[in-house]
């Protein structure tokens, strides 16, 4: 059983596939597939990522003050602005990683997800791909917080009143707004992209024959079963 920092493994190659116990690559696709749909569509992922928008939100918090303090000071004033810039890049910095090493995350469960279910079929396993549910929070979450971003941006550029709203100001709140709006757009593209997902791999499902697969576990030969005069290990 993976844990929950190693990913599973790739489906065995083809040409191996019919060597592997069925039950036994049956559960272990059923598993895994369970286990990467939680990792890629997940209510924790949809966490991370707000939390990951929130440091970027303090960060960028950090900036806003920074340019706001020398803005309107002088003197000492000015090393507490360029105090509070050093904290921004010092937050932002990590906060660019994490998104880094998110987005590379992701990329390898998609992969993982096309390799195993295109590698066999299984009704029971296959109807509960599309995740409706999850699909349908992370929907609903973006686009309440797409709004809330667009409507901080754009509320901060008409409300500006010169001579009360410093430069400063404005950016600050319409950057958060940005940071927000682009959340969100991260959001809705991870479940547009995993609908899109499923009903190709629903129609790939449908138009090929059933292969079995296996992972770590299914990689048990059933050395007492004879090979099979077609295979292209037969007589090895």
């Amino acid at each position: 059983m993976p844990s929950r920092r190693d990913l599973p493994p790739p489906p065995p190659p083809a040409h191996l596939r019919e060597w592997l116990d069925e039950s036994v690559v049956r559960a272990d696709r059923a598993r895994f597939l369970a286990d990467l749909s939680r990792r890629s569509l997940g209510l924790g992922r949809l966490v991370l990522l707000w939390l990951v928008a929130a440091v970027f939100a303090l960060g960028w918090t950090f900036v806003g003050m920074a340019v706001m303090t020398f803005e309107s000071g002088a003197g000492l004033d000015h090393l507490f602005g360029a105090a509070f810039a050093v904290m921004g890049l010092g937050v932002l910095g990590p906060a660019g990683y994490c998104f880094v090493r998110g987005a590379r995350q992701e990329r390898r469960v998609h992969r993982l997800l096309c390799a195993w279910v295109v590698a066999g079929r299984d009704p029971e396993t296959d109807a509960g791909l599309r995740a409706p549910g999850r699909s349908l929070v992370w929907l609903v979450a973006s686009l309440a917080l797409g709004a809330l971003g667009l409507w901080t941006a754009f509320a901060a550029a008409a409300g500006a009143r010169p001579g009360t709203d410093t430069v400063g100001q404005i950016a600050y709140v319409m950057g958060l707004g940005m940071i927000l709006w682009i959340t969100a757009l991260l959001g809705l593209a991870k479940a547009a992209t995993h609908y899109s997902w499923s009903l190709r791999a629903r129609r790939t499902r449908h138009g090929a024959a059933p292969v079995p697969s296996g992972g770590a576990a299914g990689r048990r030969v059933r050395h007492s079963t004879a090979r099979p005069a077609n295979s292209s290990l037969a007589g090895v």
